[in-house]
């Protein structure tokens, strides 16, 4: 059996890896497979949690490949609390954030005022749970689970997927704080590079088109 943890980010998923982790009778990773393309993408073991909030830009796959034969998991937090933690990520490397307003919305962090920044971030908030719970409609083996509650929701989700927890040590980890929005890093030389990179290669591809 495989379980699917499905959510915006920016909702205690990494806390509830950190909780599922104590489970004996499953394996637990976060984005474990989020950087690779194809078929490998959905490659994962039996007997495992996988929290990934990326997978709600690939439902179709999932659906294609676990359909109802998967448990999948809504991890939900307030809505006002979940767009203000994106608030906090713009211009981070690899920020989804930016990648939603850069490439979905086609407007450019940049040019964006900080009352359109929100608004990006509501709005992105609400396409993707949106898209999880649309794919979840006709899906038999759910669960909502809220940040807020989580305490008395995790021994429900433990139970139906029928876990081997010590669960005290599990409760632990989700009263501890993981990946705060404000535990931010310059990477100045990481994110030159990338920027030089990047630049490079767009110029090369666009002389190569003028030849």
């Amino acid at each position: 059996m495989r379980v699917f943890v499905l959510c915006t980010g920016r909702s205690g998923s990494l806390s509830f890896v950190n909780a599922c982790k104590h489970i004996r009778n499953f394996t637990t990773s976060h984005e474990s497979l989020a950087d690779v393309f194809g078929n490998e993408r959905f490659n994962f073991p039996n007997n495992h949690i996988e929290v990934d909030n990326r997978l709600s830009w690939s439902l179709g796959h999932l659906n294609k490949y676990f359909g109802d034969d998967a448990i999948y998991i809504h991890l939900k937090r307030d809505r006002d609390k979940t767009a203000n933690s994106f608030f906090q990520r713009f211009y981070l490397p690899g920020s989804i954030i930016d990648a939603f307003c850069d490439g979905v919305r086609m407007n450019p962090v940049e040019k964006l005022s900080k009352k359109m920044r929100l608004k990006a971030c509501y709005d992105y908030v609400d396409t993707v749970n949106t898209n999880i719970e649309y794919f979840l409609l006709d899906k038999s083996k759910k669960m909502t689970i809220n940040l807020e509650t989580i305490e008395q929701d995790f021994p429900k989700f433990l139970e139906f997927i029928n876990a081997d927890i010590d669960l005290e040590k599990g409760i632990e980890e989700l009263r501890k704080s993981h990946n705060s929005s404000f535990q931010r890093k310059l990477n100045l030389d990481y994110r030159v590079k990338l920027t030089i990179i990047r630049e490079w290669r767009h110029l090369k591809m666009y002389f190569s088109k003028k030849s």
